[in-house]
């Protein structure tokens, strides 16, 4: 009869697990494969980080059924003054989704328009009449979809260690990702054990037992992201239950023998493992689950050991607990998964919200902890911005009735991500930079979730006032003293003590087309006529910068055509560039070059992480610290166009 080798805690057996798959070259995911996108795809774990190829959408789209005008034309069109229009080359009528004609800049609703043909055309061409009448003036970019509202090109889509969600799949469709690395799926061979056992549909008799452990195992498995397989039924026989391990071998990632693993006399497992390579466990002090066997096997012809094999416990409990402690977080590790599950979560609104009244608003929003605290930031509401559900880390309902929502208001989150992710999840909020995408991506391999709200470097400073956010990111210059962030964090942060930390020496300019066809060369040139710009929101640090030197020029903004369109991201300046909305706009030349635009070169800026101490300390902060001292990662930045990492993660100051 055979014995324990002996009794050892739970965590010391995960950890002469975990050493020893280590030792077999088996510590983390088992490799990757690339997989054209579809359907199939749900539940798949993604490799690497996904960037997008294209924007979406990849041209400026009605958003409506109506006509296609010019705004201009439609100016002092009232109730009591209509204007008339000629339907022709400036006006035409588009459906949901069409492509907005060159010359026409916003799109009127069908309802809105009055059709002056005589009820005979109406009839023939109902979508097609020779003259329209309004009574409301257009606005610029009124019901469109200008190019890159959802994702612009080489933004990260999705990080690695992601699995894939049916919205996932349409946006990786709207990037234009169509051959997609998920991570190899394990393959599991269960082998029942047992004299006793019979398969499922077989009449028991008296001593017989129904076979069902394998599968409940093999269910566990293909819900955990494994390929499941189940043998036959194996009698107790120590070498055909060694005949079959060998045979599993060939093909398995990891073997589960059920039962067999006890001191009994026709218990085989120890001895089977141990005659085909190595025994490491053999009885964890955890109960039910307390015959564990742990080891590994060598395949046919190999000098060395290659497959883990698990000896499972015979009682249903005990099989199940046991592949709850030991073969998930395995297999999600293989994959690259952390194991966890989504719920409904209490949180507070970080920003005043209007919401039309008479509708049910599904807003979607991250969500992190700050402080104790349980945060809610909302992000893009579009209807069309499918990448706001690939972000969400839930959906806030605003009940019909209900306006808005004041900053700070208790909301109830049903929960996309589960709820102990959440408390692995760093909070940033403030100024939008391309290489934060770096850093989400390297932060997710480390196990740490990186969600940030561009909300501008005054907005992120405030959020930390308010103790929204664990970390912004800002690059707001003084214009007095010529330095930056420092004044801003004491002016808006005066009472809470704050480290300045360096990230990057960026160059900003002007975001031009291919070729520069304007001849642009200096701020200046924003005061040319015809020059069409396109602005980063107010409370930007780009924002402030501009709004500092067009002082300096004695440039006066409503000489700027195109001052008030506001976009919330270098990405997104750069994509109005792209489509041709603007002539120019101000941002970093990374978001230029991603899209195969231009870039004159203006200023150097500093962008810096503004971090409360008290934050510094936590285990969750020191993952983006390590980084920010780690060659390669810096290598990654610098690689950037117009990023210089060399002064990254240098103490700038504390301040308050």
């Amino acid at each position: 009869m055979g014995v324990y080798l002996h009794d050892i805690p739970l965590d010391q057996a995960l950890t002469v697990l975990r050493e020893n798959l280590a030792r077999l070259g088996l510590p983390g995911r088992l490799g990757e494969e690339i997989l054209p996108l579809g359907p199939e795809l749900a539940g798949r774990v993604t490799a690497r980080p996904i960037f997008a190829r294209i924007s979406a959408p990849h041209y400026h789209a009605s958003a409506m059924d109506g006509f296609a005008v010019n705004a201009k034309d439609t100016e002092g069109a009232l109730p009591s003054r209509p204007v008339i229009l000629k339907v022709g080359d400036g006006v035409r009528y588009v459906d949901t989704g069409d492509p907005l004609p060159d010359e026409a800049n916003a799109v009127i609703p069908i309802e809105m328009v009055e059709s002056l043909d005589s009820s005979h055309q109406a009839a023939q061409n109902p979508r097609a009449p020779d003259w329209i009448r309004i009574r409301s003036a257009a606005v610029p970019w009124q019901h469109v979809r200008p190019m890159g509202e959802d994702m612009v090109a080489t933004q990260l889509v999705l990080p690695a260690g992601h699995p894939l969600r049916p919205v996932d799949l349409g946006a990786l469709a709207a990037a234009g990702c169509f051959e997609i690395p998920v991570a190899r799926k394990p393959v599991v061979f269960v082998i029942p054990t047992g004299s006793e056992l019979i398969p499922v549909g077989q009449v028991p008799r008296r001593g017989d037992i129904i076979e069902f452990n394998s599968i409940v195992l093999a269910a566990q498995l293909e819900q955990w992201g494994a390929v499941a397989h189940r043998s036959k039924i194996i009698p107790d026989d120590f070498h055909k239950i060694q005949a079959a391990v060998r045979e599993a071998a060939a093909q398995a990632d990891l073997i589960l023998v059920n039962a067999g693993s006890s001191a009994g006399s026709e218990d085989f497992t120890a001895g089977v493992v141990a005659s085909l390579g190595e025994l490491w466990v053999h009885g964890v002090a955890c109960r039910p689950g307390h015959p564990v066997i742990l080891g590994a096997v060598k395949k046919d012809g190999a000098d060395h050991l290659t497959t883990p094999v698990i000896g499972v416990p015979g009682y249903p409990v005990s099989a199940v607990l046991t592949a709850e402690i030991f073969i998930q977080p395995l297999l999600r590790r293989w994959i690259g998964l952390p194991a966890s599950r989504g719920e409904e979560v209490e949180a507070s609104i970080t920003r005043k919200i209007v919401s039309p009244g008479g509708d049910d608003d599904y807003m979607r929003v991250v969500v992190g902890k700050v402080g104790g605290k349980t945060l809610a930031a909302p992000i893009a509401r579009g209807a069309g911005v499918i990448s706001s559900l690939v972000k969400a880390d839930g959906i806030v309902i605003i009940p019909s009735g209900c306006q808005g929502l004041e900053a700070g208001a208790s909301v109830r989150v049903r929960l996309y991500t589960p709820l102990r992710e959440l408390e692995n999840t760093l909070l940033a909020i403030g100024s939008h930079d391309m290489t934060l995408d770096l850093l989400a991506a390297r932060l997710n391999e480390k196990g740490v979730r990186f969600t940030s709200a561009n909300a501008g470097s005054q907005g992120g400073l405030i959020a930390l006032r308010r103790g929204e956010a664990h970390l912004a990111g800002t690059h707001l210059l003084d214009p007095e003293s010529g330095v930056y962030n420092l004044a801003a964090v004491g002016r808006y942060i005066p009472d809470r003590k704050i480290s300045l930390i360096h990230w990057a020496d960026r160059t900003q300019g002007l975001i031009v087309p291919k070729g520069n066809p304007k001849k642009l060369t200096s701020l200046a040139n924003l005061a040319d006529e015809g020059i069409r710009f396109i602005n980063r929101q107010r409370g930007s640090g780009t924002r402030i910068l501009l709004d500092y030197h067009l002082s300096r020029l004695g440039i006066a903004p409503d000489l700027i055509l195109g001052y008030d369109q506001e976009e919330y991201t270098h990405l997104a300046v750069a994509a109005a560039v792209s489509s041709g909305r603007a002539d120019c706009g101000l941002g970093v030349a990374a978001a230029a070059y991603a899209l195969g635009l231009d870039f004159v070169p203006l200023f150097q800026e500093e962008y810096d992480l503004a971090i409360p101490n008290d934050f510094l300390t936590l285990p969750l902060l020191q993952p983006l610290l390590d980084l920010m001292n780690d060659a390669g990662f810096q290598d990654e930045v610098r690689n950037q166009p117009g990023y210089d990492p060399t002064r990254m993660g240098t103490l700038i100051a504390e301040l308050g």
